[in-house]
């Protein structure tokens, strides 16, 4: 490790406390949008004979568990180091997204079991009302709404929980169309298009659920970050004035965060001092650029030809 670099737990801040209160808010909006529609789509849907719509009030109310997992994962991830968690918290966002997903695939499995009764008995399908249809309609645009607003505040503070919980609210939305869908049918005189929208809602639940869990899964067990991520982490290493080479480059995701140790090759006859300046500023370098938390250097000397001129001050 470079001599004097500094501790991790000093110099790791927690993010910006703008970042915490944006995903608060956002997050508190969906509670409100999400109960609202949990009560009106499940009360219609079952006045109205709507397995759909009930399936939709079901994927609603799951919406309201994701964002109280969100809200306490939010909390607790942007605490600062301490001495249990010496670098930091947070994969607490990435376990809130594998919590997520785990809510969606039991959600979407119990969506599938009971519209298959339902399919399995056509006898007992009713018609729908077509006031399941307005409600139908009115979901979907809220839906599409909060979508649309959740994932510009997830973009703008940069935050791959906010970003999942955002493309939850868009499975809704796409969930509601197909209740739509699956109700003008019903009412224009197929009656199993009712369960069978049932049916779809819960595929595309278990999708999203299956999507979110897998890749939290895989940032939870040290994934790397993508090819071209750290080709760009590389070339700012290779670019610092003083840096002859580098090797053994390994990343790790740490919430939306990326860890990163590298050997550094420089000249076999800098003094540590000159070496230490050095690997601080291709350090410095990758922070700037790059949603990078730490930098862990190490020292590989090596046998440079020298040419006229002093050895060129790093940035």
């Amino acid at each position: 490790m470079t001599p004097g670099h500094p501790d991790p737990i000093a110099d790791a801040s927690p993010p910006d406390a703008t970042r915490q209160a944006a995903g608060r808010h956002s997050t508190l909006v969906s509670v409100a949008a999400n109960l609202c529609l949990t009560i009106v789509q499940a009360a219609m849907g079952l006045a109205a004979n709507s397995q759909a719509l009930v399936a939709d009030a079901v994927h609603s109310l799951s919406d309201l568990l994701s964002d109280g997992v969100v809200l306490v994962a939010n909390k607790h991830s942007h605490k600062a180091p301490d001495a249990d968690h010496q670098y930091g918290h947070l994969r607490f966002e990435t376990a809130a997204s594998l919590a997520l997903g785990a809510i969606l695939l039991v959600v979407g499995a119990g969506l599938l079991w009971h519209a298959f009764l339902r399919i399995e008995n056509p006898a007992d399908i009713g018609r729908v009302h077509a006031a399941a249809l307005i409600v139908a309609i009115l979901a979907l645009i809220v839906k599409e709404a909060l979508f649309r607003y959740m994932l510009r505040v997830a973009k703008r503070v940069r935050s791959s929980m906010l970003v999942a919980n955002a493309w939850h609210a868009r499975s809704d939305a796409a969930s509601s169309l197909v209740v739509a869908v699956g109700i003008v049918a019903n009412l224009a005189g197929f009656p199993l298009a009712d369960p069978l929208a049932a049916l779809i809602v819960g595929i595309m639940v278990g999708r999203m659920g299956w999507k979110f869990f897998l890749a939290s899964f895989n940032d939870l067990t040290d994934r790397a970050v993508d090819q071209e991520t750290e080709s760009r982490i590389r070339q700012y290493m290779l670019d610092t004035p003083g840096v002859q080479g580098i090797h053994a480059l390994k990343t790790r995701k740490l919430g939306d965060m990326i860890w990163v140790e590298v050997d550094l090759e420089m000249d076999a006859e800098l003094t540590i001092a000159q070496g230490h300046t050095i690997a601080e500023a291709a350090r410095t370098r990758v922070m700037s650029h790059e949603p990078v938390l730490d930098v862990m250097t190490h020292f590989d000397p090596v046998r440079v030809e020298k040419t006229s001129g002093p050895t060129p001050d790093p940035d």
